[in-house]
């Protein structure tokens, strides 16, 4: 097995950014942003383009508009962290910043310019995001995955790169195995990685699928979804399903779609749990404002 590199990413970023790249002439300042911070400058914010190595699928239009209302009030508390690609840069940690910026139309943005090769900037934003709790389970897995079979490296090698054991980046690569809905839900927050491990005792993709879709329509706990697949590896039967559910690869597309366009609505996760003659649409939030904000946007009145 090939040795760890001596330098540890696994040490969170300031290990990784120590060499940075000579500065450019500073912008003038952008309202909002907060002063440059020594070894920082200010840097145009449509020069900046998004990582190819980002692991992050989505942002929610809601915290995008608190960051960037944040922004506005405070400035930015941390630059972002870019390297040169070309004549632009490419970012290597703040996406949710930089895209605040744009939001707020705002032409300059503090940024820390580094030096880094592609798998050490893979690396970065994954730590970057790991350290913020920016990513959902499904996109951690997805950005350990990447780490692996783009930069050829090893389980061990990977989880040393983002300070992680071994075990916790095995673990997490394991929810991969899990069919694409049931990633959905996971990434939605309508299941827990412990209901997710409990699911992955089940090797039927079909009796998996209907495990997972009670498991969110009667709240049940990890215990009791536990019990349930004990159950059926002792009679040998599958969980009996509450709901028929059917269709095409192309029907559950649609259904993904439609759960797509109402999250985007109402800005919020929403899952669409159909069902030929009866489904259900749940919908998450945070908060008694979140909830309140929800109700208005149906027109209810409180």
């Amino acid at each position: 097995m090939a040795a760890a590199p001596k330098s540890r990413l696994g040490r969170g970023l300031g290990g990784l950014i120590a060499s940075a790249a000579p500065a450019a002439p500073k912008l003038e300042a952008a309202p909002g942003a907060a002063p440059s911070a020594p070894g920082y400058q200010e840097i145009a914010v449509h020069l900046v383009e998004p990582s190819p190595y980002q692991a992050r699928r989505e942002i929610p239009a809601e915290q995008l508009g608190e960051l960037a209302e944040s922004i506005r009030s405070e400035g930015l508390l941390q630059p972002i962290v870019v390297r040169k690609a070309g004549e632009r840069y490419q970012l290597i940690a703040g996406e949710r910043r930089w895209r605040a910026f744009q939001h707020l139309k705002l032409k300059a943005i503090p940024a820390r310019i580094v030096e880094a090769s592609n798998a050490s900037a893979a690396a970065l934003g994954l730590i970057e995001n790991l350290q913020r709790e920016g990513l959902n389970p499904i996109e951690e897995a997805h950005g350990y995955a990447s780490l692996i079979r783009d930069f050829d490296l090893t389980q061990e090698i990977a989880a040393d790169r983002v300070g992680k054991a071994r075990a916790t980046v095995a673990n997490t690569l394991r929810l991969l195995a899990l069919d694409a809905e049931i990633q959905g839900f996971i990434a939605k927050g309508l299941l827990s990685v412990g209901h997710a491990k409990v699911l992955l005792g089940i090797t039927d993709p079909a009796q998996r699928a209907v495990l997972a879709r009670r498991v969110i329509e009667g709240g049940l706990s990890v215990r009791t979804t536990e019990k349930l697949v004990q159950d059926r590896k002792a009679t040998g039967k599958a969980p009996r399903r509450s709901h028929a559910r059917g269709g095409s690869a192309q029907d559950a597309a649609a259904v993904e779609g439609i759960a797509q366009k109402l999250s985007s609505h109402f800005g919020a996760r929403v899952a669409v749990l159909h069902a030929p003659k009866k489904g259900r649409i749940v919908i998450e939030y945070h908060g008694n404002e979140d909830l309140q904000r929800l109700l208005e946007k149906f027109g209810v009145e409180t």
